[in-house]
């Protein structure tokens, strides 16, 4: 199977996780997901300083900058196999 189609694969099967993850946990499948599926961020940062979700998020996926999009699929791959265990 190619890298692609395991990826799109899961992110599918996070959805149907036994148990929700953790809020990190969570972060580090949405900056994966977007580094794999976008690329490095695109977007400024959150204008309001008090939607803690979007800077956590805004914040993850900019840490993973530079990060090849073969490489994050990769990990988030690897990261929801983990969590189906």
């Amino acid at each position: 199977m190619e890298l692609k189609e395991k990826f799109e694969k899961a992110a599918a099967e996070s959805k149907n996780l036994a148990s929700k993850p953790s809020n990190e946990t969570l972060l580090q499948l949405y900056s994966l997901y977007k580094q794999g599926s976008v690329g490095d961020i695109d977007t400024e940062p959150p204008s309001n300083p008090f939607d803690f979700v979007a800077k956590a998020k805004y914040d993850a996926w900019a840490a993973l900058k530079g990060k090849s999009n073969d490489d994050a699929m990769t990990a988030y791959v690897e990261l929801v196999k983990k969590l189906q265990e």
